[in-house]
């Protein structure tokens, strides 16, 4: 049976809170065991030790990284969580803020199998090198 409305909420918070948690397998968690993302179109990332290595990437890119939950939209096994992402980059140290979505596909355990997530990565890159 699908993930009730809620459950699909409730997940998708606790979801982003794991994402400002700095906690690699926290984030991985919230994934089927062979759960997968591909971020604008790249290249595909299944399990969920890929998905943890994934998400140590962006905490060496942003060590005070903090992910919001902007909307959740859901309907049986699938949902769309548009988030915020913003954080300093530990490079440049100039404050980006940006935003985007996943369109998820849902297991019955309200866990991702799969996720596509988009965002402007032009902008990402533009506020890396100059700031919000």
């Amino acid at each position: 049976m699908a993930p009730s409305p809620k459950s699909v909420h409730d997940m998708a918070a606790k979801y982003a809170a794991a994402w400002s948690s700095q906690s690699p397998e926290g984030v991985a968690s919230y994934y089927a065991p062979d759960g997968k993302i591909a971020i604008n179109g790249g290249d595909e990332i299944a399990g969920r030790a890929a998905v943890a290595e994934m998400a140590a990437g962006f905490y060496a890119e942003f060590p005070d990284l903090v992910v919001h939950l902007d909307d959740i939209r859901a309907g049986g096994n699938q949902a769309i969580f548009v988030w915020t992402l913003e954080g300093t980059h530990s490079g440049t140290g100039n404050r980006v803020k940006v935003q985007g979505w996943e369109e998820w596909t849902l297991s019955d355990e309200c866990l991702v199998a799969s996720s596509l997530g988009r965002f402007d990565a032009a902008e990402y890159d533009r506020q890396i090198a100059e700031g919000i």
